[in-house]
């Protein structure tokens, strides 16, 4: 199940989510919006949520939370963007690494 948190993520929410991989959450990250969509077996999934919402796909990342050790992973296919100089699975900027990482604990961490 993909949802999309603007607000602080529930117990609930974090534990359907995990439903789709067991042990972490695929998401999706606006880091001009600081929302994020997660869930779903793929990062694209997520990405077509914030889309759909009004994301601009320039402001759209791919990550992956790890609720067990509260760590967030930066490695996702929609990452790989010559246009916006990260050529890489990996979020290559970190200033943008940190907004991700920010993002992602305001809304899930410490569930």
């Amino acid at each position: 199940m993909i949802y999309l948190i603007q607000e602080r993520g529930t117990q609930e929410q974090i534990e359907q989510m995990l439903e789709t991989l067991d042990d972490y959450i695929k998401l999706a990250v606006d880091i001009e919006r600081k929302i994020l969509a997660g869930g779903g077996e793929l990062h694209a999934d997520c990405e077509a949520v914030l889309l759909e919402n009004g994301s601009k796909q320039v402001d759209i990342w791919g990550a992956d939370w790890y609720p067990l050790t509260q760590e967030v992973g930066y490695e996702s296919l929609i990452n790989i963007r010559p246009r916006q100089n990260n050529r890489s699975m990996d979020i290559q900027d970190p200033a943008i690494r940190e907004r991700v990482a920010e993002i992602v604990k305001n809304l899930l961490g410490g569930l």
